[in-house]
This record gives structure tokens, sequence and C-alpha cells, in this order.
């Protein structure tokens, strides 16, 4: 029974000693332990970033956690819309990008996004129609949404492809509230 105590007493004095020993300073070449009185980042900043890089399944999580903050709002529903619609889930997709546009239909970036979206499911002419709308919702002043909506158009109209436009890949951005873009690659068809 001493033996036990005295191992645990050496245990808690190396685990004591251990703690101390490693710098808490910016120099420091170990990770940061866990700021208990720090704040943690808001989920739908974490999404965003995670879909600027790329990292769709990621960026669901991070929305996921963002919803229990502040509900299943239009920002929340149009993150996960986007990240599934980067994965490729368009079901699912379209599903929550019409859920944020019930919300909130005035949002230029929820428009851009499904418009993207019925583009990679083939239904042109609504993509045409849902980028118009917000070109017009965002007075021209996106780049991307000019750009996707100019995609749509040419891709409705019936004229002959050259040999090099059937090789292009063409691009389409998702766009984000703050202004950050996404891009969507179309496959040739």
């Amino acid at each position: 029974m001493a033996r036990a105590g005295a191992w645990l007493l050496i245990s808690l004095a190396l685990a004591a000693g251990c703690s101390q020993s490693i710098s808490r300073d910016q120099d420091s070449p170990f990770a940061p332990g866990v700021a208990r009185n720090g704040e943690a980042i808001d989920g739908l900043v974490v999404g965003n970033r995670l879909l600027d890089a790329g990292q769709y399944e990621l960026a669901i999580d991070a929305f996921s956690r963002a919803a229990i903050e502040h509900g299943h709002n239009a920002d929340v529903l149009a993150g996960l819309g986007s990240a599934n619609l980067g994965l490729g889930r368009l079901t699912t997709a379209e599903k929550l990008l019409r859920d944020a546009l019930e919300m909130d239909e005035r949002s230029p970036e929820i428009w851009n996004n499904l418009g993207v979206l019925l583009l990679e499911k083939g239904e042109n002419a609504d993509a045409v129609q849902h980028f118009k709308r917000a070109f017009a919702l965002d007075n021209g002043e996106s780049d991307a949404i000019r750009d996707n909506l100019r995609l749509a158009l040419e891709k409705t109209e019936d004229k002959p492809y050259t040999d090099l436009q059937e090789n292009e890949e063409q691009e389409y951005k998702l766009v984000r509230r703050g202004g950050s873009d996404y891009l969507i690659r179309s496959t040739p068809e």
C-alpha cells in the first residue's frame, strides 16, 4: 500500500514538473494548450474558411456547430448547401439552398449558388433565371455572378462550338457572403 502511494506521489511530481517545463511563449515549438478563458471562433467563420480550402466535410461539421449557436438561419443553410454542392450531393444541396432562399430571398449569393447547382444538374434555363435574379439583387457588382450569368447564357444558346471550346473546362463560381469565391468546375459533356 505504501509502495503504491509512493508511486502515485512520484507520478504526480513528474507530471507537475513536465507541465511547468513546457514554455507558453510565442516562440515555443509546442502546440498551445486549451485557452479555457478564450472565446471560440464562430462556426460560420470556420465553415466559410473550410469552404475556401475545399474541405467540404469539415465545413459541414463547422456549419452544423454554427447551427447550434445561430439556429438554422439562411447563412447556416446556405453554407451547408454550398458544402454539399462541393461534395456533389446535389439533392441535399438543392434542398438546403432552397430552404435558405425561403428565409432570405434578397441574398444574391444564395440565388447564385442555386444557379450553379442547377447548371450542374443540366437545368440551364432555370439556372439562367437564378443568375439573372442574383445579378439584379447584387446590382451587377459581383464579377463572379456576372461571369456565371455569361457562362450560363452561352451554354443555353444554340450555337456550334469549336473544338477548342469543347475541350475547355468551364468554371462556375459559388459565392458566399463576405466576398470569397468558390469555384465549381463543370466536366466536359
